[in-house]
């Protein structure tokens, strides 16, 4: 104390950014504790890279080798398993144990929570597209395309999913979330363009699975990694749709409790 009624250091809220940053480090090694997580996040994806690109299961209905076609839509599912699927069910129980309520008294925004979780799904992704790609690389993939036009679907999925599994854990109770969650997540797998090509829909059916957020990421990362296309601004324009409209719903219906 330096004079009557003056104490130092000066109580008060932290900066904003400094406040994002330290729940984000939370948020990421809670994420990288969780084994239910790294389950969904890291394993199924690999299994699914390699035994079907080693086996000839299910017919991609693509040309060339398997594994071409196969790693920008594991790509995709990883980052649909991360900031949809699991952030969803996580953050939903955090909300039914009253984590969340007790972070509404806390002079941490809603929107500055969104932002600290999703921050740290990106962080969670970069380790995720690490092993991957590896994985691929060792079964012989042959990746071509812009590092920035990845790079920008990467992102631009992440937000739009992350904005989509906040949502849902924010308005719903956690046991429907655990169930909704985990039934998009296999609806997507099957009807997104990730292990089947979209070409083996009807017309009218493939127009509609155009334009969910997983067809566009998964055809963009395929038209930019597997044939070496530029700038996909249509599944760009996609997915930057589906970001504004599922974190501006976030954060508007968010609930803490």
């Amino acid at each position: 104390m330096t004079a009557t009624g003056t104490f130092l250091p000066k109580p008060g809220a932290a900066p904003l950014p400094r406040m994002i940053r330290a729940q984000a480090a939370l948020e990421t090694r809670m994420l990288l504790r969780n084994g239910e997580q790294l389950l969904l996040t890291v394993v199924i994806p690999s299994l699914l890279l390699v035994l079907f690109s080693t086996v000839d299961i299910v017919d991609t209905g693509a040309d060339g080798r398997a594994v071409d076609f196969l790693a920008p839509g594991v790509l995709a599912l990883a980052v649909l398993s991360t900031a949809f699927t699991g952030q969803a069910i996580a953050t939903g129980f955090e909300r039914r144990y009253g984590v969340l309520k007790r972070l509404a008294v806390s002079p941490l925004p809603r929107w500055g929570l969104m932002t600290a979780k999703t921050c740290a799904v990106l962080v969670t992704e970069v380790l995720q597209i690490a092993l991957l790609t590896a994985i691929a690389l060792a079964l012989g993939w042959s990746p071509h395309g812009d590092p920035l036009s990845v790079a920008l679907l990467l992102i631009l999925g992440t937000a739009a999913f992350s904005g989509l599994g906040l949502l849902m854990a924010g308005t719903l109770k956690a046991e429907a979330t655990l169930a909704a969650a985990n039934l998009v997540f296999l609806l997507l797998l099957v009807a997104g363009g990730v292990i089947v090509s979209l070409d083996k829909f009807p017309g009218g059916v493939r127009g509609v699975l155009e334009l969910l957020p997983i067809s566009a990421l998964s055809g963009g990362l395929r038209d930019v990694l597997q044939d070496g296309a530029g700038v996909p601004w249509r599944d760009l324009a996609i997915l930057a749709v589906w970001a504004v409209l599922g974190l501006g719903a976030a954060a508007r219906l968010f609930r803490w409790e």
